[in-house]
């Protein structure tokens, strides 16, 4: 699955917004990394990833999304992500959970529960 995105700036807000489409996984995440650098060296205050689109996100992209938080939280700005579907939303909750805990051995095993749960979501259950 692909990842298409679209950035625009609001310099009345100071804010960036990255509109986020199809799968951020191991695949699509370096390609999504140089994007949003490139989001970043614009200066706002503010950049939000929209996810109303996105569909899946592993732990390669999940990696990329840190390191940009931590980046621009050094830097005093923020990031925000906005209208995750549920799935996605899962993955937050999970991490925010389990902030300081390692759970799983390798990216492997994470990426399996990831798609694992994410698929349980997208089919009802919880």
């Amino acid at each position: 699955m692909e990842l298409t995105t679209s950035a625009t700036i609001d310099a009345d807000k100071d804010m960036a917004r990255v509109t986020m489409a199809g799968a951020l996984n191991t695949e699509t995440a370096p390609g999504f990394e140089s994007s949003l650098e490139g989001v970043i060296a614009e200066g706002q205050h503010l950049v939000v990833l929209d996810m109303a689109d996105l569909d899946y996100i592993s732990s390669a992209g999940l990696r990329v999304i840190f390191k940009a938080a931590k980046q621009l939280k050094a830097e005093g700005r923020s990031l925000c992500v906005a209208n995750r579907q549920a799935q996605i939303a899962k993955v937050f909750e999970i991490l925010q959970a389990l902030p300081d805990m390692r759970v799983f051995a390798n990216d492997r095993e994470l990426d399996a529960y990831l798609d694992a749960m994410q698929s349980r979501v997208r089919g009802g259950a919880d």
